[in-house]
């Protein structure tokens, strides 16, 4: 248990005070994972597949292999116009994207077909409600449409805010009942070529498409572990057979959650309900890039007002990456401080295998954002020498 809380401490204990008391929920795939010898943890109401062999083998095996992991308690789902519409092509896709932008910051508008975009759901104070991938199908008949994925914990209320924003303009189906898989890491590319479709070796990053096999297939060329990859959407009755097809080549191990934690946080990519919440915008968590020039000139999103200020002025507080000079890891809630006063707080922490040291991110007041600035962290009341660093920890290897 101790090297599963190292490298999975800060999902494994959001996990545990999210499902509370209520009766946990099971992965269409529980079954299958449970034959394969997976431990199991509670994360977000669900009962999760957290290991396998270890989280610092899978965690490894995905760096030079592939790994599969069940990701399919997050929340994906199909956004479209009232079937029987009138518009087409482009004018449909606009309308589609006009109705989800009341409530993003991206240019929902802008994607073109196939394209896939990170963005966040936004409170009227600017402060981040969920982070989220937005879709436009590639296909030309579903151009009214968009495959949106949101996170698990929050999946509801996400759905409702949608529903009640758009007041019956379009309609949201869920998919959650279906299974969405994440093949991760260097071998991935060239394994769901050989299993799936030969096609998706040349797919672009942050590009969807639909593919009529086991069933019919929703992928797209991401992922959150900051390894090149694809995340796979099937219905619950074809998976197993697509699960077993993929993991009968030999580049192929499942991974738990707690290995899917330990890369995103190398990866230095948030984690919601840690490292994102509603008083914390997406300028503050150094996530300006998500909000396109189209948007920052209407200053039509909500919380405008307050992330286009802080665009232009700074944040008074930064999100930063920290490496720990001695072993022992700074986890959630841990204070950082800088000559005896605080500064900021850790948000996620934990131990990287890649690096063999623990690494931690967190919020500092701006001026001690600078990457070389050190700090001290006060763990088990005792502080402890540590620097700012830059992100991400390890390298990216998406393929562009």
């Amino acid at each position: 248990m101790r090297i599963l809380r190292m490298c999975f401490g800060t999902a494994l204990e959001s996990g545990e005070r999210m499902s509370g008391n209520d009766t946990l929920q099971s992965l269409p795939l529980d079954a299958l994972w449970r034959g394969r010898g997976a431990r199991f943890a509670p994360f977000a109401g669900y009962d999760m597949p957290v290991q396998f062999e270890g989280v610092i083998a899978e965690h490894n095996w995905t760096r030079t292999h592939a790994g599969l992991f069940d990701v399919s308690h997050m929340g994906p789902c199909f956004f479209a116009l009232p079937k029987g519409h009138a518009l087409v092509g482009d004018a449909a896709h606009q309308k589609i994207a006009s109705l989800i932008e009341r409530l993003v910051p991206a240019d929902i508008q802008g994607l073109k077909a196939g394209q896939v975009r990170y963005t966040t759901l936004l409170n009227p104070e600017g402060g981040v409600l969920d982070d989220l991938m937005i879709a436009r199908p590639a296909e030309p008949g579903a151009a009214g449409d968009l495959y949106i994925v949101v996170n698990a914990g929050g999946k509801l209320d996400d759905w409702a805010l949608i529903n009640k924003a758009v007041g019956g303009e379009a309609n949201l189906v869920r998919a959650d009942d279906r299974v969405l898989l994440a093949l991760q890491g260097p071998d991935a590319a060239a394994v769901a070529a050989a299993v799936i479709d030969a096609k998706l070796a040349d797919m672009k990053f942050m590009r969807v498409a639909r593919y009529e096999a086991f069933g019919r297939l929703t992928i797209t060329r991401s992922g959150y572990t900051g390894e090149d990859g694809y995340e796979i959407l099937v219905r619950a009755e074809h998976a197993p057979a697509l699960v077993e097809a993929l993991l009968a080549d030999a580049r192929v191990k499942p991974i738990g959650l707690g290995a899917r934690d330990s890369l995103r946080l190398e990866a230095g990519l948030c984690l919601y309900g840690h490292d994102l919440d509603p008083t914390i915008s997406p300028i503050e968590a150094d996530l300006a890039w998500t909000i396109q020039k189209r948007r920052r000139d209407a200053a039509d999103f909500p919380g405008a007002q307050r992330i286009l200020s802080e665009w232009k002025n700074g944040p008074t507080r930064k999100r930063v990456a920290i490496r720990p000079r001695e072993r022992a890891p700074a986890r959630e809630n841990v204070e950082i401080m800088k000559d005896g006063r605080k500064i900021g707080i850790v948000t996620s922490g934990g131990f990287s295998p890649t690096l063999n040291a623990p690494i931690s991110m967190g919020y500092v007041e701006a001026q001690f954002a600078t990457p070389g600035t050190p700090v001290e962290l006060l763990v088990r009341g005792q502080a402890r020498p540590a620097d700012i660093v830059a992100l991400p920890f390890v390298p990216h290897r998406y393929v562009r």
